[in-house]
This record gives structure tokens, sequence and C-alpha cells, in this order.
């Protein structure tokens, strides 16, 4: 390398340190561009070159900003940025700066809503119950109701096609209006196995409500391996279940009843016993039932097939639905 003056060395070293272009560094010292060059290679390996483009808009601390989490999209990202700090934004740059951030888009799962008053009593209940042990939890008989379509019972299906293949039969899950006919069923589950599974005919009322539990509850309660002052029996907070006849006639029982919170469907598991039924309905077999009557033999074989070791595990899982609100803060949980 062509000699240069020492003094004119160390300015050429602390412009480049201090962020300057060769261009301008070879300007401001009045040397060429391919000496600067070769003594940014030789002292100054660790700078990193400006690989040119536009400047980015976002300073690191707008970018914090962005990927906060604060916002539920690009688009609102963005927004809020706007009026935070006046800074405008394309939702495009928001994307980017996300996607940097390793965040990424998926679809938003369908949860109850929550109020306050909901999300202080789902918490309250949590810490009530926290220790409770699985035993204590097989002591209680949990119950729902569920409403199953003849024509494409609820649940994703899937399937595979190649690239710019037409559709095809098997590529199609058809449907009809109002599911071709539905039935709605109450049942419920222990740590033991299953219990009645009953066909709800009609609109539900606080009266057939009652006839359902002293037509099946008494009898689960019975199959219990414990005591009925031991026994407990849940069910949620619908207007029928609290209706005050469906309350009295609790009331004259032995067993007790669990002080649900509302909007917690999360807690109960006979919700993913629910789920298992209705992927055995779609799976199991290799057309759609051709009557209500068929679905309904459908449903009554596979609910008998459930077996008391798929039962016990969901009742064992309580403890981490109850740990799972408390780490929500009473909001929701991924159950």
């Amino acid at each position: 390398m062509k000699s240069i003056a020492p003094n004119c060395l160390k300015k050429v070293i602390s412009l480049l340190n201090d962020g300057l272009s060769t261009r301008k560094t070879a300007k401001n010292c009045s040397v060429s561009q391919s000496t600067v060059q070769r003594i940014r290679k030789k002292y100054c390996k660790s700078i990193l070159l400006n690989v040119g483009g536009r400047p980015k808009k976002l300073s690191p601390q707008n970018e914090r900003f962005v990927t906060s989490g604060e916002a539920s999209s690009a688009i609102m990202a963005a927004k809020l940025l706007k009026e935070d700090t006046n800074i405008q934004i394309s939702q495009w740059t928001a994307q980017r700066t996300l996607k940097g951030a390793e965040f990424r888009s998926i679809k938003k799962k369908k949860k109850p809503m929550l109020s306050k008053k909901n999300i202080k009593r789902r918490l309250e209940f949590a810490k009530k119950y926290r220790n409770w042990t699985t035993t204590d939890w097989e002591r209680v008989i949990w119950s729902d109701k569920t409403k199953i379509n003849r024509i494409c019972s609820d649940g994703m299906s899937w399937c595979w096609i190649r690239k710019n293949e037409r559709l095809k039969p098997r590529h199609v899950k058809q449907t009809l209006k109002h599911g071709g006919g539905s039935l709605m069923f109450w049942g419920c589950l222990t740590a033991f196995g299953v219990g009645s599974l009953h066909r709800i005919n009609g609109i539900m009322n606080q009266y057939l409500y009652k006839d359902i539990l002293q037509d099946h509850l008494v009898d689960a309660v019975e199959n219990m391996p414990f005591e009925e002052k031991n026994v407990i029996f849940m069910h949620d907070r619908d207007p029928k279940h609290t209706a005050k006849s469906v309350k009295n006639w609790l009331s004259t029982k032995k067993f007790s009843v669990l002080d649900w919170p509302a909007q917690s469907p999360d807690l109960n598991p006979i919700e993913n016993l629910w789920g298992l039924l209705k992927r055995r309905l779609r799976d199991s077999y290799d057309s759609q039932p051709t009557s209500i009557t068929d679905l309904y033999n459908r449903i009554q074989e596979q609910w008998e097939q459930i077996s008391p070791d798929y039962c016990k595990k969901l009742v064992e899982s309580m403890p981490k639905r109850i740990s799972a609100v408390l780490q929500a803060k009473g909001l929701w949980t991924k159950y």
C-alpha cells in the first residue's frame, strides 16, 4: 500500500469508526477511495459495510414498541405507533418488523367472552381448589350438554392435494343447511367412566332439566364408589341449572354442588369428551349417517366404547387446569 502520513491514517480510521462511508472519508481526508478501502480492510475489519438502500424508518425503540405484543394485528400495531409517537408506517412495515422479531400469524381461537366479574370468579375458584389432588377431583360428577349435527359433525377435516390438482370428492367436506338435522344430548362423566347419555327432545327448560337429573344423576351418584355425602355434582351456571325448581330439588340431596364459575368450559373435562365423541363419529365410518336414527345409534355406539382409563385421565388433568387459570390470572387457558 502506498505510504500515507500517520496523522492522515489515524484520521481515516477514526472517520471509518464513526460510520462515515468510504467516499465521504476519502473526500474528507483528501485521499482516494481505493486507499480508504485498503485501510478499512487492514485496520477496520470489524466495521460492517453500509449495504445501501433506504434507511430504516423505525428506531430500535420504536421497533420494540411495535413488537411489544399490545397489538393483535400489523394494522393495529401501526395505528398504535402513530397515536403514541406520531410516526406513521404502513401495515407492511409493521408486518416485516413483527416477522423480524419471530412473530407469526395464527388463526384466532374461539374462547368465551370474559367480563371482569368472570375473570375474578375464575381466579377465586382456582385459588380455592389449588390444593385439591386428583383423589379429591375423583369425587366429582361432571355434566354438560352438546349438539351433534347429522352431516359434517363439528371439527376440521384435512386431506392431501397435488399442486394445481382439481377438486375431487376426497378433497371436499360436503355440507347441508342446518347440518342435515341434529341431536341434543345431556351427559355426565366421572373418573370411573362415562355416565348416562340422555337425548334431549324439544326445548330444554328448568323442568325438563330437573327430570333429566332425577332420571340419570341419581343413578350416577349411586354408581360412585363413595358415600353420597362425599359426592360432588358439577354443572355450569346456565339459567336453567340455577332455576328455583332445580335448586330446590338439589337441596334435598346429600351430595353437594360445585360452586362453578361462569364462562369456564376450559375447566370442565367433559368438553374434551365431547370432542373425542365427535371425532370418532367423523372418522370411524365410511359414510355420513343416513338419518337421525342412524346418527343416534352411532352416538350410542361410540359413547359406550369410551374407556374408563380415558375418563380417568381427563379428571386427573384438573390440577393442571387449575394451575393454568392461576398462571393466566383468570383469563383463558389452552384447555
